[in-house]
């Protein structure tokens, strides 16, 4: 879906500019180790799927992609498992986040990092064995010509590994209870709230029809979706009354499963040669 809202782009960049992604939850001395640390440790805290979904010491000698590295918490896990990384984010901000980080852990220099736009990436066709982003490309105003710009920079037969937002989360719910209902405007839509009340301007979620919808037309085979909870599906009050609730509450996330969590962790692999001869056999 083209951008509607003029400047959205940009004000999706200011956003993300003033701070990356996890940095709030850091307290040392800004790119500082223990600055790292910190992040690092808050991140795979709340979203231990990451490691399991990326499995970043499979690409050794790998050309891996990483589109939007934010912080750069999952990119230096590419450098350190060996894999010939590139990776761009939206703005400044990031960049210096990770080179400061390579810096500050002694680490491989990248083969390619800088600021670019998801939606007009700078590389060449089939250039990568892996092409991953998690938790970016529903930020941008385009999010389809974002995940086609990574299918088509990924060589065939070579992988895809994303993550977007689950619309139908108990997170998304959560925030429609509070800056819809909450505020007295029950006729806001989820969307809207997201749009609206989640990070940066104009933020996504969608449903796993969506996605498949979105991925139908881009040549890739082995296509999987998975749903999972992260801490941001939990309740977690310590003030009396509100504490009471957390009990049921999380049993009432046990019962209602995986499906609606937070995150869709989406998989996908290149069409390439080995599979065309087989279906023009077929």
């Amino acid at each position: 879906m083209p951008d509607a809202t003029p400047g959205l782009k940009s004000q999706v960049k200011e956003f993300w500019n003033r701070q990356s992604c996890d940095v709030q939850h850091a307290r040392a001395e800004k790119f500082s180790r223990d600055y790292f640390e910190q992040i690092e440790q808050r991140r795979y805290d709340s979203t231990p799927i990451i490691h399991a979904f990326a499995q970043f010491t499979r690409y050794h000698g790998k050309r891996v992609l990483e589109v939007g590295f934010g912080a750069g918490t999952d990119f230096i896990q590419w450098l350190r498992a060996g894999a010939v990384a590139s990776g761009v984010d939206l703005t400044e901000e990031a960049l210096d986040n990770v080179n400061r980080r390579i810096e500050v852990y002694g680490l491989p220099q990248p083969e390619c990092l800088g600021v670019a736009d998801a939606e007009d990436l700078p590389f060449s066709d089939n250039a990568f064995d892996l092409g991953y982003s998690w938790g970016v490309l529903h930020h941008t105003p385009n999010t389809e010509k974002s995940i086609a710009e990574l299918v088509r920079v990924v060589r065939p037969g070579g992988e895809i590994k994303l993550m977007l937002y689950n619309r139908h989360s108990i997170y998304a719910y959560r925030r429609w209870l509070q800056m819809a209902l909450g505020k007295g405007r029950p006729w806001k839509s989820l969307g809207w709230v997201l749009a609206n009340h989640v990070e940066s301007a104009g933020t996504k979620g969608y449903t796993k029809n969506e996605i498949g919808l979105m991925l139908a037309p881009l040549g890739l085979t082995d296509v999987r979706i998975e749903t999972f909870l992260t801490t941001v599906d939990h309740l977690d009050h310590q003030r009396f009354p509100f504490r009471l609730c957390n009990r049921p509450f999380a049993a009432l996330v046990s019962l209602a499963g995986n499906r609606f969590g937070w995150v869709h962790c989406i998989y996908g692999r290149k069409f390439g040669r080995e599979q065309w001869v087989k279906k023009t056999i077929t």
